[in-house]
C-alpha cells in the first residue's frame, strides 16, 4: 500500500510539473517596443552618461620615469607618485637613496594637485586665506604636485618628494607632465 501511495504521489507531482512547463512554454511573451521608442530612450540615456579622458598605465609609467631621471640628473633622491582623476595612485618609484616619508608624501602632493587642479605651490598659498585646507584627509599643501590636465580638466595628478625644496620637487613633477604631452 506504501508503495503505490509512493507511486500515486511521485506520478502527480510529475504529471502537475509537466502541466506547469506546458502552460509556462505557451504563456505568450510581451509585444517589443517599437524600434523608435527604444531609440528614443536609448538617446535619453546617453544625455545622462558622460565620457572622461584618462592616463593609461603606460603613460603614467613613461611619466614616472621621466619625472625621476630629471630628478636623478641634478642628484636628488626622490619618491615620485602618480595618481588618477580619483586619487587612486596608478604609479609610485621610490628613487634610490629616498627617504622613507618620500613616499607618502609624493602619493599626497598627487592627490592634492589632481583634486584642485593646480600645482600645488600655488594651492600651499592659499593656506593663508583658508588655514583649514589642510585638514582635508589625503591632501598634503607643499610644492612638489602638478596636474595632468586635458580639455582643461584634471585627468592625473604627479606628485614629487626627497629634495632639499618644493620649487625642486614641482620642476621634476612637471617634467613628468610635460613628458606626455609628446
Amino acid at each position: 500500500m506504501k508503495k503505490k501511495f509512493l507511486l500515486g504521489t511521485t506520478a502527480a507531482v510529475v504529471l502537475a510539473a509537466g502541466t506547469f512547463g506546458a502552460v509556462s512554454a505557451n504563456a505568450s511573451a510581451p509585444q517589443a517596443a517599437p524600434a523608435a521608442a527604444v531609440a528614443e530612450k536609448a538617446d535619453a540615456d546617453r544625455d545622462h552618461l558622460r565620457q572622461t579622458t584618462h592616463l593609461t598605465i603606460e603613460a603614467a609609467t613613461k611619466a614616472a620615469q621621466v619625472t625621476l631621471k630629471a630628478a636623478e640628473k641634478e642628484h636628488q633622491r626622490v619618491s615620485v607618485a602618480v595618481v588618477d582623476r580619483n586619487g587612486n595612485t596608478l604609479v609610485t618609484l621610490r628613487g634610490d637613496g629616498a627617504g622613507p616619508q618620500s613616499y607618502e608624501s609624493a602619493v599626497k602632493k598627487a592627490y592634492t594637485a589632481v583634486s584642485w587642479n593646480a600645482p600645488t605651490s600655488v594651492l600651499a598659498g592659499r593656506l593663508a586665506q583658508a588655514p583649514n585646507l589642510k585638514d582635508i584627509p589625503g591632501t598634503l599643501f607643499l610644492a612638489g604636485g602638478a596636474p595632468v590636465t586635458a580639455d582643461g580638466g584634471p585627468i592625473a595628478g604627479i606628485g614629487v618628494a626627497g629634495a632639499p625644496s618644493g620649487d625642486l620637487d614641482e620642476k621634476f613633477a612637471q617634467a613628468g607632465v610635460a613628458s606626455l604631452g609628446d
